[in-house]
């Protein structure tokens, strides 16, 4: 079973137009995000309101236009502004269970996080 985060993003808000958006890899994943998204991504150890630059972009598009990386565009980077430091998802609930052994054994987690909102792509 596998969590999903969700996204807001201005793009679908705004009503079409020619919005530049970029491909960045944060965490061990990849999002897609514009300016303005607030997006939530695994923990980066940082305070409220502080500036997180993104430098890891895969591709960045405008339109019909797209640059794509070999693996990185050069260059290429993501201002984001920290909403929350830190903050933690639901709790999934782990129960293993073995039957006729009188083994069963109740685990929660819950996945630390950052919010943050994009404030610029510099491409």
């Amino acid at each position: 079973m596998e969590c999903k985060i969700p996204t807001e993003t201005a793009a679908s808000k705004d009503g079409g137009g020619a919005i530049m958006y970029a491909i960045i890899k944060t965490g061990g994943k990849q999002y897609k995000v514009s300016e303005g998204d607030v997006i939530y991504v695994e923990k980066l150890g940082v305070a409220d309101d502080e500036t997180v630059t993104f430098n890891e972009v895969l591709a960045v598009g405008e339109g019909d236009s797209l640059k794509v990386g070999t693996p990185l565009v050069e260059g290429a980077s993501v201002t984001a502004k920290a909403l929350v430091g830190e903050g933690k998802a639901k709790k999934v609930i782990v129960f293993k269970y073995k039957p006729k052994k009188g083994y069963s054994k109740k685990q929660g987690h819950r996945q630390p996080f950052t919010k943050v909102v994009i404030e610029k792509i510099n491409a």
